[in-house]
């Protein structure tokens, strides 16, 4: 999961405010869910009256939206961090940044379906979560490039990629309230991925 720490509780100047409330955020979504995350609360957690979060967000929606921008950043940085850490090589590369990318998803499952949720229903109206959301995707975009080869669309390669690691993480997700649906190991899910047809270019 990720790791942040409640902000401390004492009186924000303007310029972290924000900071200290999009923390409080990602701490509440880890300890108590998305139901457990109000405005109030965060206010509360960040040691300032119910009415400051107003100075910076237009109502829950603004706040969603910055967790949400927060969490494709560290998303990013996780795949980033797992490919760096493994081989110099395309299909190495590509598999380190699917299991971050499925790690990420089983340890912080709140903020997973907050960013996913709030980034489909965005219609351009925050640019910041535009902007971290396709950092994100980047890193993925950027691990399936090697393997475009002439006559093939990049987004046919990414999609046959994403579809495989999204598809599974939500359904881990979803095996974490119905556990009467195994499913296969995520080694499993590597092997599928090494049959698809990704030839270097």
């Amino acid at each position: 999961m990720v790791e942040i720490a409640p902000p401390a509780k004492h009186t924000h100047h303007h310029g972290n405010l924000r900071e200290a409330l999009v923390s409080a955020g990602l701490s509440l979504l880890g300890s108590e869910g998305a139901a457990g995350l109000t405005l109030r609360k965060c206010a509360a957690m960040a040691g300032v009256s119910h009415a400051a979060p107003a100075h910076h967000f237009q109502g829950i929606a603004g706040l969603l939206d910055a967790i949400a921008a927060r969490g494709f950043t560290l998303f990013a940085d996780a795949m980033e961090a797992e490919a760096a850490n493994g081989p110099n090589e395309p299909r190495a590369r590509l598999e380190a940044i699917c299991l971050a990318y499925f790690a990420f998803a089983k340890a912080n499952p709140a903020l997973y379906d907050l960013m996913f949720r709030q980034i489909w229903s965005l219609a351009g109206k925050e640019p910041e979560l535009g902007r971290a959301g396709a950092r994100a995707y980047g890193v993925l975009a950027a691990a399936c490039a090697p393997f475009v080869t002439d006559g093939v669309e990049p987004a046919t390669i990414e999609t046959q990629v994403w579809s495989l690691i999204h598809g599974y993480s939500a359904l881990v997700l979803v095996e974490r309230i119905d556990s009467n649906r195994p499913l296969a190991s995520v080694e499993d899910l590597l092997g599928l991925l090494r049959r698809l047809d990704l030839k270097t270019a």
